[in-house]
């Protein structure tokens, strides 16, 4: 699918000058053009030059991802695109960058104003320790990560990613940088039917972008997001103030959350897990069913586990995790996460992985923005290709039920 989308304007969004805009266009088209014009000729590589050096110093064929890595790692051609790759990241945060210095105290005027106009609740925690598996490094290679630096521990950070992630996303997250959670929402409309949640938690929301679609799916419902950073639950408060939402946001670690046993009907996340660690998953399932009340429902949605590919294309995911500051990308897909589940509490027979069809391809495909089980289906059965965003056209759903 060729992406037109654009990011919606919202009022808190860095406002770029031509030139600025241009920049940050050129890297949004430059990482498109990465993944189409450059990232297809690794499979031939591989093929005709890599995996039979590898056969032939090693005395066998690559067996997995790994095997797979070691016999491109010395090809030119992956250095190459290696290199290029990581240099696009870099650029893109360089290019937003200049967008949040020159506006400086007008962009946090703004934000102030906008975080007035949202009637959700916003705790900041005093003394607040964050896990090392997200302050120990720069996370996508953005600068300051997601809790920035002591003494600088302000809005802007939310405002790079805000921006940054729809260049990295390459526009299809939609125009309001939403589409893993308005996925989700789809999903939860035509899958669940009947399910009405009143209180939706949010585990790891950082600016809020999947937050927000189930405020409006479920406009009567108390929506919560959390996260450990607290320039992300800032921003995001005052983003959604912007977009006329009232919802409310905290910064709490996913692992032990400030809730009593059974507050929420539903409790999701998206792109969390492989952001975690081997220890801190197990706590967050075991959290989930703490929080969930009776017969409430627990998804968390992600790219798909490394199980349902190929190993060419488990090695081309992972490079996310030697090339983008992601250490634990690869080593979550390898987790028995229907297992972690079952360990939470959860019965097994209400643990399943599914798809949630992309909403922006749902809204290509149809020419409007509904959901349908035939549309859901035929995306779906779509095989997973090296270098989409979300492989197969949809996020990959995990879904628990907690006993009545």
């Amino acid at each position: 699918m060729l992406n037109t989308f654009q990011q919606a304007d919202h009022g808190v969004l860095p406002e770029a000058t031509p030139e600025e805009a241009a920049r940050q266009e050129f890297v949004k088209s430059l990482k498109h053009f990465i993944q189409q014009g450059i990232l297809p000729g690794l499979g031939p590589v591989y093929r005709t030059r890599a995996a039979k050096r590898f056969e032939k110093e090693a005395g066998r064929a690559p067996a997995d991802r790994h095997d797979i890595r070691k016999a491109m790692v010395p090809d030119t051609y992956f250095q190459h695109y290696a290199a290029v790759n990581r240099i696009s990241q870099e650029l893109l945060w360089d290019s937003v960058i200049d967008s949040i210095d020159r506006e400086g105290d007008a962009l946090i005027e703004r934000t102030a104003a906008a975080t007035a106009a949202n009637a959700g609740e916003l705790r900041i925690a005093e003394g607040f320790e964050v896990p090392r598996y997200v302050s120990s490094l720069d996370i996508h290679c953005m600068p300051g990560g997601y809790v920035g630096r002591p003494g600088h521990d302000d809005l802007r950070l939310g405002a790079l990613y805000d921006r940054g992630v729809f260049l990295y996303a390459m526009g299809y997250t939609g125009p309001d940088n939403d589409d893993m959670g308005r996925s989700v929402c789809h999903y939860i409309k035509a899958r669940l039917k009947g399910f009405s949640p009143k209180r939706i938690l949010d585990l790891g929301c950082t600016v809020g972008h999947s937050t927000l679609p189930y405020k409006e799916l479920f406009p009567e419902a108390e929506v919560w997001g959390v996260d450990v950073g607290g320039p992300m639950v800032r921003f995001a408060h005052a983003r959604a103030g912007a977009m006329g939402l009232d919802v409310n946001f905290a910064q709490m670690n996913a692992e032990k959350v400030d809730f009593p046993d059974g507050h929420f009907d539903l409790v999701v996340s998206h792109i969390l897990l492989h952001e975690t660690s081997g220890k801190a998953m197990p706590q967050i399932f075991r959290e989930c069913h703490r929080l969930l009340a009776p017969g409430g429902y627990m998804i968390h949605a992600d790219l798909p586990p490394f199980d349902l590919m190929d190993p060419f294309t488990q090695f081309i995911l992972d490079n996310e995790t030697y090339y983008n500051n992601e250490p634990f990308w690869g080593a979550m897909r390898e987790l028995d996460q229907v297992k972690l589940a079952r360990d939470a509490g959860f019965p097994a027979e209400t643990i399943r992985f599914d798809t949630a069809p992309m909403a922006v391809m749902m809204f290509a495909q149809s020419e409007a923005a509904g959901y349908s089980a035939e549309a859901s289906e035929s995306v779906a059965e779509r095989d997973f290709v090296a270098g989409e965003f979300a492989p197969g056209g949809g996020w990959e759903v995990l879904i628990a039920q907690k006993q009545d």
